[in-house]
């Protein structure tokens, strides 16, 4: 008896009809020699701090950091989770193999052998790998399983990235709430992801609150209804902009050179799940949560691949099923008529095999989508994907660009011109535009050029228009996905972006949640499509002295560490000890502080979160008193106080020059404090 494990009720449906598994039990489906059961997503987690030692039960500056010695996980405390686990249990056990048919991606995989994992799974195990839930996809899958094995990678970088959010979020979590928020009523969050991503948020609202505007000239003259611009480009000084206009405004302007190139536009990228996002965020106004639900919804309902996806090619398996791909798209026949009435170009722009890993980037299936019940955004979001996809597959837009350069004066000028001359794939966006739909990329508004001869000269309208510098925009979330992909750099070239992905701020599929858990800390608020950094975000990032904390970049190392995991280039036991070692850094560096920041979260609505934040926080502020090491004066130098480090308890004046050190060898670092003073007067022979 084979045991297929879905993530998900409704995948577990599609895959028991598949194999003929028709008999309807509870939690699980049976047939053919097949059970098919499924999780509903996370069962397992990992252990709580309270789950290791009494004394992590409470919120003590005295026991971090906190570093289990190995971690551990359990079931999430909830009656329908542990009915379906123990369903599970016993599927396994009766099993003679399980076949992992969890999402495929590294959260997935995650999911999946955590559930086995606890279940005790001791079989063989094979994985299903698909990227789509079509019948003929799921049916390959099935033809062609692999030896779980193949993703002990994944699964490692899954877990590294479990475990290293839990070491920097648990320790940092408590450590800033312990103390810097006396009496303010709440709990401080802090994360490896969310504090970076709150940082280039309160940095650009530092950027412009402390921008201050400059007002500049820039003189343009108008030639044969033709807009020329001075090349010198700005002038500061608007006397001197004037003396300009007063020495070229009764000379003739002459033509000094005209150049006439053509030009191609290749059509924009396939989607990958951030620039979908952003592009939703653009022109339909979703958030990144709302267009990742649509995304997800879509592919379960089978008409689009899978989407937590951070590519923008496709795998050349993929080009044979082109064809039958925009067959099934009847609904937009009149624009896939062009592609399919000649064979289906094979771009290297579409299709390389370099640029794709676990999943090709995000397109329609084989599933007309008419057959489909979807709602509006989930239209909207399809036609996106749809007319993306169809476009990868027409000519290049091909343009004529004129540019013209005269002279007035020994003033120099500059004019530039483009002329559409094949519309290419932007036929597509075209007949959008004059539906009132969603367009594609928009150009600047470009003049149309007459023709211009070298050495013709007349009359010209010069004129000053004075400007002022802007700062940079706010965020929008758009923008924000952007920056995190880029870990803050501001990239527009598609090339580039690529390149940088691996060292952007997590990953695809988690983005848009940690942007919401930014507005749920009330760290950051919306102002129409603006993102918006609080008062109390602004405090929790200028308390927060440690760039490790706060870094973008450093944040995108992590991120390129971990997906070097996944290749077999980095080991992660290197990864988490690495953490390790910060978060003692931190932690020494914290309790070092002086200062006296009290930070204050905005007030939520919801009367019960309120009661249980207040209720965390007095329960930390009385465990302080009582149990933190932080009490005993250092029996050395008699000025600083002890701090637990990683591998050992030390000084706080240990800049200063302070020796002591305690190694957790002798002074075990689970000692109550007052078992902890005995133990050290004791073996350091320290008179009461």
């Amino acid at each position: 008896m084979k045991v297929c494990i879905t993530e998900k009720p409704s995948v577990a449906k599609d895959i028991a009809g598949i194999l003929g598994a028709n008999v309807r039990r509870d939690g699980y489906y049976e047939g053919s020699g097949y059970y098919v059961t499924w999780t509903f997503g996370h069962l397992c987690t990992l252990k709580e701090p309270q789950d290791y030692t009494d004394a992590w039960k409470k919120w003590s500056l005295g026991a971090l950091p906190m570093i289990p010695q190995r971690f551990g996980i359990k079931l999430i405390a909830d009656k329908g989770i542990e009915k379906q686990f123990k369903v599970i249990e016993e599927l396994i056990g009766q099993a003679d193999e399980v076949i992992n048919c969890g999402d495929a991606g590294q959260e997935g995989e995650l999911i999946q052998r955590w559930v086995m994992q606890k279940a005790g799974c001791s079989k063989p195990v094979s994985r299903l790998w698909i990227s789509s839930l079509t019948d003929e996809s799921i049916k390959e899958g099935f033809n062609n399983l692999r030896p779980q094995s193949d993703f002990d990678p994944l699964y490692f970088a899954g877990l590294s990235r479990a475990i290293g959010d839990w070491i920097l979020g648990m320790n940092a979590t408590r450590l800033y709430t312990l103390k810097y928020s006396h009496g303010a009523g709440n709990v401080l969050s802090v994360g490896r992801v969310q504090t970076p991503t709150l940082a280039l948020i309160v940095n650009r609202q530092k950027e412009i609150s402390e921008f201050v505007p400059e007002n500049y000239w820039e003189i343009k003259t108008v030639y044969r209804n033709v807009t020329f611009n001075a090349s010198k480009g700005r002038y500061n000084n608007e006397a001197d902009a004037q003396n300009v206009i007063n020495i070229i405004k009764d000379v003739p302007l002459r033509v000094t050179a005209v150049v006439t190139k053509r030009g191609k536009e290749a059509p924009p990228r396939l989607f990958d799940l951030t620039s979908l996002q952003v592009e939703c965020n653009k022109k339909l106004g979703y958030t990144a949560e709302e267009t990742l639900r649509y995304i997800q919804s879509l592919y379960e309902k089978k008409v689009t691949t899978y989407p937590r996806v951070d590519t923008t090619y496709l795998s050349d398996d993929i080009y044979p099923k082109i064809n039958g791909i925009m067959q099934a798209m009847t609904p937009y026949s009149s624009l896939t008529a062009a592609v399919l009435s000649k064979k289906i170009p094979k771009s290297k722009k579409v299709f390389d095999n370099s640029k794709v890993t676990d999943h090709h980037a995000i397109i329609p299936t084989n599933v007309p989508p008419q057959t489909v019940a979807m709602s509006m955004e989930e239209k909207r979001v399809y036609d996106m994907i749809a007319k993306r996809f169809i476009a990868a597959f027409y000519p290049d837009c091909e343009f004529s660009q004129t540019t013209v350069n005269a002279e007035a004066g020994k003033i120099e000028f500059k004019a530039t011109g483009k002329q559409i001359l094949i519309k290419g794939w932007r036929e597509i966006y075209d007949r959008d535009k004059a539906q009132g739909g969603v367009a594609g990329n928009e150009d600047a508004d470009n003049q149309i050029m007459p023709q211009f001869v070298v050495d013709e000269e007349g009359e010209h309208e010069p004129s000053l228009v004075k400007k002022t510098t802007q700062p940079p925009k706010l965020y929008t979330e758009g923008t924000l996905l952007r920056a995190m992909e880029t870990a803050g750099k501001s990239v527009d070239d598609e090339e580039l972006r690529d390149a940088m992905k691996e060292n952007g701020i997590g990953r695809p599929s988690t983005r848009a949640a940690i942007i919401e858990i930014l507005f749920k800390r009330r760290y950051i608020r919306r102002e129409k499509k603006n993102i918006i950094a609080t008062n109390a975000g602004i405090s929790l990032i200028a308390t927060i002295k440690d760039e490790l904390l706060k870094s973008a970049k450093l944040t995108g190392i992590w991120e390129n560490k971990l997906r070097k995991i996944e290749r077999k280039e980095y080991d992660a036991n290197l990864f988490i000890s690495e953490l390790k070692d910060m978060v003692g850094k931190i932690v020494i560096n914290v309790l070092s502080d002086n200062s006296h920041n009290n930070i204050v979260i905005e007030k939520e609505d919801n009367a019960k979160a309120k009661r249980r934040s207040r209720a965390k926080v007095k329960q930390a502020q009385e465990d302080t008193v009582v149990t933190s090491v932080s009490d005993i004066i250092c029996p050395v130098c008699k000025k600083g106080h002890l701090l637990k480090g990683s591998k050992a308890f030390g000084c706080s004046e240990y800049r200063n020059g302070c020796s002591l050190r305690l190694p957790f060898e002798e002074y075990n670092p689970d000692l109550e404090p007052t078992e902890l003073l005995r133990l050290i007067e004791s073996k350091l022979n320290i008179k009461k």
